[in-house]
């Protein structure tokens, strides 16, 4: 195991004094929890795994927290020892960088960075620690024979929520709510249209980011989610899909005042969302951030690293759409059909 220099121990003390302050940090604590791999009877691994979070970290209610939910899987299951730290609001890539290498220094290997935002730090910081594997999720830019790169195919599963807004719309007129105007957000907003016209070539889509990059505070912030939403309510929508991280709390708030209903993202926010307006959520566009970071631990864990690229789709059980709550049992079938044709190739979803 890599030794911890000096430098390295003062870096990690800022870092934590930092998590404490607006994030989270978790070391090496187990679940005990009957049924959920109590540690007594896991297998105890060595394995030392840092996790590098997205803005909002862990309680975001949404793509952190499926990060979260497969590094507290692994936990469990492996017995692993974990850390977790956070970025913050307009941190300059230097900041990523040395969160990265405070985790790597300290012994964490493998290290898992969680949103493309980490793309140049990833690919920096891995080619300076050869020994140390690291993941990247939703990037595909930073290579590496230490990177592993895990994708998800989000306009398949943005495609089928699509298809639900379309038969579920009495309006005709449907809301995008996206967080930062990038390609990565940009394929969820064209797979939804998309499914959105195959189903109800009457119904029309609004769009609407929150923010332009390099100004990335739209995956965290409610009001301007619930400014957004609740303009799209006023002319006319009556379902809006928001995949705007932790903004996406405000479209659901602005969806309950408006009467109408909302689509969450990446994990299912009918589960995880205030349940003063859960109601509101009538499905989510399934990304199993938890299924591709607990896979890649194992992998890891099991001496298997493969650098490059995986994609999670449809056919891997990699994305797909909720039905907690009850709102789209009556189009199940159809959906479920619209899935089968994705995966045979009889339907392509673009992504462009």
């Amino acid at each position: 195991m890599r030794r911890v220099t000096t430098l390295a121990s003062a870096l990690l003390a800022g870092a934590l004094v930092l998590t404490a302050c607006g994030g989270s940090s978790d070391t090496s604590s187990t679940d005990t929890t009957p049924g959920t791999g109590d540690s007594s009877s896991a297998a105890k691994s060595d394995l030392k795994v840092g996790l590098a979070y997205d803005i909002g970290g862990r309680g975001d209610q949404s793509f952190n927290d499926a990060a979260a939910a497969g590094l507290d899987k692994a936990k469990a299951d492996l017995g692993i020892e974990t850390k977790e730290l956070e970025a913050s609001n307009g941190e300059p890539e230097s900041a990523k960088e040395e969160r990265l290498r405070v985790l790597a220094t300290a012994g964490y290997n493998p290290v898992i960075a969680v949103g493309f935002a980490y793309s140049g730090s990833v690919a920096k910081v891995a080619k300076e620690m050869p020994d140390t594997k690291f993941a990247i999720i939703d990037d595909a830019a930073a290579v590496g024979d230490n990177i592993a790169n895990l994708l998800f195919a989000s306009e398949q599963g943005s495609y089928l929520v699509g298809v639900a807004a379309a038969l579920k719309t009495k309006t005709n007129n449907i809301g995008f709510v996206g967080g930062v105007d990038v390609p990565l957000i940009n394929t969820f907003q064209v797979g939804f249209e998309a499914g959105v016209k195959a189903a109800n070539p009457k119904a029309k889509v609004q769009v609407k980011y929150l923010t332009q990059p390099p100004d990335f505070s739209g995956f965290g912030d409610p009001a301007k989610g619930k400014t957004a939403a609740a303009g799209m309510f006023d002319a006319g929508a009556d379902i809006v899909f928001q995949v705007a991280g932790g903004s996406g709390g405000g479209v659901f708030e602005a969806a309950q005042a408006a009467g109408g209903k909302a689509i969450g993202v990446d994990s299912d926010q009918y589960n995880t969302a205030d349940p003063k307006v859960k109601d509101v959520i009538m499905t989510s566009m399934l990304k199993k951030v938890d299924v591709a970071v607990y896979d890649f631990i194992t992998q890891v864990n099991d001496d298997k690293f493969t650098a490059g690229t995986t994609v999670y789709d449809l056919a891997k059980d990699g994305v797909g759409y909720s039905t907690s709550g009850g709102q789209i049992d009556d189009i199940k079938t159809q959906l479920e059909d619209y899935k089968a044709k994705i995966i045979s190739g009889e339907i392509k979803v673009p992504t462009s």
